[in-house]
């Protein structure tokens, strides 16, 4: 049985889990740019209060967003995948939490429950989502929380294709709302009572909608559990080839299946291939590819200069799991140059590194990195200004003498907690640190190309790449661009947006009750014109 501490990390994992969701956010508004098209306006075609079947739905929203039914087929909500830690499911996680909570005394008990608290959060967002994917049914939300269902009837109720069935269970959920609210208007009595039987027959009718569809009807496929098998032997033994794979597999999986076989299923689940041995990285690696790798560089990278003034930034891991996730991050970005399976100063396990050499790489990676780095920003904007410099101002008379300054400054920014190291060797003194930084030559750069105090990113851009930043007033857009190009604030971009947020939120919510008075009058001002 899994111990207290695995339990309050398995926790610790669906609270990850939950920020992962907050993040997909942005990725949305990224998806609804690239796609040139407002999700908003795929659900509001949706949710039309009328019933109907799949296909009914799938014709309506290819014929209101001008797609073809395939297209419309992917715009519908998927319905998310089942929580499974440590091979067990939430509820069930949660009820062993409790009683292994009953052993526990004083601190130990307080941050169980702590982990327990957390748990149930997730697990109740994950329900929340699990129903907005049932489109048809979204708008009886409030009814559908008083019935008795688990994640299997809500998986049940998304697997319901035909018409006349979807309508029988909003009929059940419009016959408990209405006794319910009837009920709320009448004294204990006869009338009550009366009531409450109705409400308890919507019930059953529901249970009953939901026992017509057979429990196979969500069951995985075979060939879906062998899907399963592979990305779990994967993540468990990082390495793990064909062949071990195929032997480990239990008789039923065993028989449908083989070594080849399974080499082509790792292509379709994104596993890497390296040398025959299978490896399978996070998502995020995909899911934002800068925040991901400034997040690398910060951890296990680089950002420096030779004594040459040139730039240099790299990543760096070892071992074969090290080389397969090198691979993946240099496809994944796009350019940079890779140096595979090179001898360890210690002898020891391969080094593979993937470096940025050249002004153009390094500038679009930094510039991309920028607002998600943490400990290296500081580094990062010395960088910038030094490749800015060097494309367009080697002839101007400060450059020489801000190339040795940035020298010194990248020397403090990557030495300074090192107890020991020897800066006056460099030339370097705590007492000029402050000066060399104030003698940025960002402002005088701007001057000479004629951009002054002009934003350099318009609203709109900065709105495509954080959709988060949309109701801030320009003032708060204009706040947002100085915290987030301030070389000295290693704030994250959620982190500076949800605090701006906070500070507008009375201007906002004045706006946006103008905004509704005024549409009210613009309607009452049509009716009086047509009246």
């Amino acid at each position: 049985m899994p111990t207290p501490e695995e339990y309050r990390q398995a926790a610790q994992q669906m609270e990850r889990l939950a920020e992962l969701d907050e993040e997909e956010e942005q990725v949305l508004g990224e998806a609804e740019t690239a796609l040139g098209m407002n999700f908003d306006e795929v659900r509001a075609s949706l949710n039309t209060g009328a019933v109907f079947s799949e296909l009914e739905e799938i014709t309506k929203l290819s014929n209101d967003l001008g797609i073809n039914a395939s297209q419309a087929r992917k715009h519908l909500d998927s319905f998310p995948k089942e929580y499974i830690v440590k091979e067990e499911t939430v509820p069930d996680l949660i009820k062993k939490l409790r009683r292994a909570r009953r052993k526990l005394k004083g601190d130990d008990r307080e941050r169980m429950s702590k982990s327990i608290d957390t748990l149930i959060d997730a697990y109740s967002d994950h329900i929340d989502k699990s129903i907005d994917s049932i489109y048809w049914i979204r708008p009886y939300k409030s009814t559908l929380l008083k019935m008795r269902f688990n994640e299997k009837d809500l998986h049940k109720l998304y697997k319901m294709k035909d018409t006349e069935m979807r309508r029988q269970v909003v009929d059940s959920l419009c016959k408990h709302w209405e006794a319910d609210l009837n009920q709320r208007q009448v004294n204990l009595g006869k009338e009550f009572a009366i009531l409450q039987k109705e409400m308890t027959s919507a019930k059953k009718q529901f249970r009953n909608c939901i026992a017509k569809i057979s429990t196979q009807s969500i069951t995985k496929s075979k060939k879906e559990r062998i899907e399963d098998f592979i990305l779990k032997a994967v993540c468990d033994e990082p390495g793990i080839g064909a062949k071990q794979i195929h032997e480990r597999m239990p008789n039923v999986l065993y028989k449908s299946s083989s070594p080849s076989s399974i080499s082509q299923l790792v292509k379709k689940l994104e596993i890497v291939n390296t040398s025959g041995s299978y490896y399978k990285f996070s998502s995020e690696i995909k899911k934002n590819i800068w925040a991901y790798t400034a997040a690398f560089i910060d951890s296990d990278g680089y950002i420096t200069m030779d004594r040459s003034f040139n730039p240099r930034v790299g990543l760096v891991a070892t071992g074969e799991r090290g080389k397969a996730f090198m691979e993946e991050m240099h496809k994944s970005i796009g350019f940079g140059r890779l140096h595979l399976d090179q001898k360890s100063p210690q002898d020891t396990r391969p080094v593979n590194r993937l470096n940025f050499y050249s002004q153009d790489d390094v500038q679009n990676l930094l510039t991309k990195c920028l607002p998600h780095f943490r400990l290296k920003k500081g580094n990062a904007n010395l960088l910038l200004e030094l490749v800015r410099m060097k494309k367009s101002y080697k002839k101007q008379e400060w450059y020489k003498q801000r190339c040795g300054e940035i020298f010194k400054l990248m020397k403090w920014e990557n030495h300074k907690d090192h107890v020991g190291f020897d800066f006056e060797k460099e030339g370097i003194y705590k007492d000029d640190i402050q000066k060399y930084r104030d003698n940025c030559k960002m402002s005088a750069m701007d001057d000479l190309e004629g951009i002054g105090t002009i934003i350099k990113s318009d609203r709109a851009e900065l709105v495509r790449s954080y959709p988060k930043l949309r109701p801030l007033p320009d003032e708060g857009i204009r706040e947002f661009e100085s915290k987030i190009n301030d070389r000295f604030n290693f704030e994250s971009a959620a982190s500076i947006i949800s605090k701006l947020l906070a500070k507008y939120k009375n201007q906002l919510r004045t706006l946006r009750k103008s905004q509704e008075n005024n549409t009210v009058k613009d309607k009452l001002q049509k009716r009086a014109k047509y009246a």
